[in-house]
């Protein structure tokens, strides 16, 4: 796979199947779903085929609002303890290896000063996504399918407000082409306060397809308690999909919340699940 605008249209695609598919009483055969789709069936097959790589039925499968129940109960990742987890500087993650860097909490305290962070809008299997790196890896990862561009850059760049902020794509691509195509190598420079960031730290932990809990993470973190404020800190992540917040659950099987979109996190767990399977 290649980011480039065609995924981006996949995307776009898939997003409107799923209010179609969920309006169903039943499955759709590929010729009603098409339809629905306003595309002839072998248009969409091959749409299929090129994102995920698995048939239109058994993509429907992902994308009913109960898959993340089913997830749960078939690939709900424990996260034990915090030593066990080896939270130590790496983490695997889509088959490459991400290296990563926290920042000191002086340097968040001076919210982004002396910063410089170059940025660039990007095409990507959930829609177009807004990459933000300062030279140590990548630091804000957003998707503006469902909120627009104007406030995905608005909810970014006010995390850093006295960071200097330069458009240039080019000096970032292959950050993001490593994120989206796991081929290369993505760094991340994780910038956050000490407890998101071990809560961070815990996501990256849970392997592509499968899904943890709030209360798992919790736990893992030392802080059983402390289910609230973990969430908030998932909510807060603002390197999205890299650190794969779109994995945490509620116990229930809920989704939860998505900072860019419930649908955008629905996609991404089907996405995953289709390629994991396939």
């Amino acid at each position: 796979m290649t980011v480039s605008p065609q995924n981006s249209y996949h995307y776009s695609v898939m997003r409107r199947a799923l209010d179609v598919i969920d309006a169903a009483e039943a499955p759709l055969s590929l010729d009603e779903l098409a339809g629905r789709m306003q595309l002839s069936p072998s248009h969409f097959q091959r749409l299929f085929s090129a994102w995920v790589g698995v048939s239109p039925k058994r993509y429907q499968q992902y994308l009913t609002l109960d898959h993340a129940r089913r997830l749960l109960c078939d690939r709900h990742t424990v996260l034990d303890t915090a030593e066990e987890m080896g939270l130590s500087g790496t983490g695997r993650l889509h088959d490459l290896f991400l290296r990563w860097e926290a920042m000191s909490p002086g340097d968040v305290a001076r919210r982004g000063e002396g910063l410089t962070i170059r940025y660039g809008w990007f095409a990507s299997p959930f829609g177009e996504a807004l990459a933000m790196a300062t030279d140590k890896g990548l630091c804000g990862l957003a998707f503006a399918e469902e909120c627009g561009h104007e406030a995905a850059w608005d909810d970014m760049a006010q995390r850093w407000p006295e960071a200097q902020f330069l458009e240039d794509p080019k000096a970032i691509s292959s950050w993001v082409e490593a994120a989206f195509t796991a081929k290369g190598e993505a760094r991340l420079h994780m910038i956050g306060a000490p407890f998101q960031i071990k809560v961070w730290e815990a996501l990256l932990q849970v392997p592509t397809g499968h899904v943890t809990t709030y209360s798992d993470i919790a736990r893992a973190i030392g802080s059983p308690r402390a289910v609230r404020a973990v969430g908030t800190a998932v909510g807060r992540n603002p390197i999205s999909f890299l650190i794969p917040c779109h994995r945490a659950l509620r116990k229930s099987g809920g989704l939860g919340g998505y900072h860019w979109g419930l649908p955008v996190k629905r996609t991404m767990l089907a996405w995953e699940s289709a390629r994991t399977e396939a």
